[in-house]
């Protein structure tokens, strides 16, 4: 598979990460983003035996778009301290059935995973194993599909990384993301398999040795984003 990479220097990579492919080793074996992008800079620099690539960040592995990996251990020392202090910016577009009752707003919930189900859900504050789950929405369009019924483009700015957050605050917000099999329960029926609408066409940071703020964007074109005006 070709990696599709919008920005690469002496420090980070940059690359786009398609549907389906795992960020890291899992339990399946498939090959990751990791060992993609570890044996693109084998080829492209043959001198080097064993290049270094960090993992400074995670995608789901049904969900595509932006991520941003690091080519030295300072910069992923860096690069991960600025998403513990809520300087690295994330923002999603994804496709949800229906309208939302408020064009734009903010939600707060507290979510409890599964180990055993790799699921997780939204459990009232105080919940033993909780972690608080933020994040800002905004309609950008409904439209009208024949056989679908409304469908909305939400742009999505993540200020938490918790597990499955997306998906389930939208789930448990009445706007159920198109295609996701675990968390809408029209799709959760379906016995054909749908490609999640939710992709990472943002991310801002500081540059690890400049300090320069850095922005990059990537718009998906597959279905059903391409109905919408992007």
């Amino acid at each position: 598979m070709d990696i599709n990479i919008i920005y690469e220097d002496a420090h980070l990579i940059v690359a786009s990460k398609a549907p389906k492919i795992p960020s890291q080793p899992d339990k399946t074996g498939d090959k990751d983003m990791l060992s993609y992008l570890k044996d693109y800079l084998k080829e492209k620099y043959p001198s080097a035996r064993s290049p270094y690539i960090g993992l400074v960040h995670r995608l789901d592995r049904p969900v595509g778009g932006l991520m941003v990996f690091a080519k030295t251990k300072l910069a992923n020392a860096k690069l991960s301290e600025q998403i513990q202090n809520k300087q690295f910016k994330k923002e999603y577009l994804a496709v949800v059935c229906g309208k939302p009752i408020k064009p734009q707003g903010e939600l707060v919930d507290y979510l409890l995973k599964n180990q055993k189900s790799n699921l997780s859900k939204v459990v009232p504050k105080g919940t033993r194993g909780a972690k608080e789950a933020i994040l800002e929405y905004e309609c950008i369009e409904s439209i009208k599909i024949e056989d679908e019924g409304i469908l909305s483009l939400l742009k999505i700015i993540l200020k938490t990384g918790r597990h499955h957050q997306i998906r389930v605050q939208l789930s448990f917000g009445d706007m159920p993301i198109w295609g996701d099999n675990k968390y809408n329960p029209e799709f959760i029926k379906r016995k054909h398999w749908t490609q999640i609408a939710l992709w990472a066409y943002s991310l801002s940071f500081f540059h690890p040795k400049t300090n320069k703020l850095c922005t990059y964007e990537e718009k998906p074109n597959q279905y059903p984003f391409n109905q919408f005006n992007i």
